[in-house]
């Protein structure tokens, strides 16, 4: 799959994620996936977090973290070990705070460790990435619209 069909895909497939067509989503995820090998599926988590930084600043507004300052954002977990009891959601956070502090050594060993992972792991991270970007483009949508606190 050439980088401008696959980057139609992937946005298609993350507005049929953002709209909860589940099903689409996954038939998207799914295609790419088959289609690419794992440098490009590297370039579509990447497009991943693009859209999910995005979202968190315009989430965030002027109390986002700003990188020209030295500014960064960080990740708290709110239950002690959450990450540990769900490595794909562990992925997908720690992968997009990596993206949106520009850490692209971090990104790079977050998605070699998960595409490295046994069984179905690598999958799941990735499809949790695309479900936490889609969260998070819902979250700025209904804020932007007034309809979220």
């Amino acid at each position: 799959m050439d980088t401008e069909a696959a980057s139609t895909l992937l946005f298609e497939t993350l507005a049929h994620a953002v709209a909860g067509n589940s099903e689409q989503a996954a038939t998207g995820l799914q295609t790419l996936g088959s289609q690419s090998d794992d440098n490009q599926m590297y370039g579509v988590c990447f497009g991943l977090a693009n859209v999910g930084t995005m979202m968190l600043n315009r989430i965030y507004g002027e109390r986002a973290p700003k990188p020209e300052n030295g500014d960064m954002w960080a990740l708290h977990q709110l239950k002690p070990g959450a990450f540990d009891a769900d490595p794909p959601q562990a992925f997908a956070s720690r992968f997009l705070v990596a993206h949106a502090n520009g850490d692209t050594d971090t990104a790079m060993a977050l998605f070699n460790a998960a595409l490295a992972s046994e069984g179905d792991q690598y999958v799941d991270s990735v499809c949790a990435l695309l479900a936490d970007v889609a969260g998070l483009c819902r979250l700025a949508r209904d804020r932007s619209s007034g309809s979220a606190p």
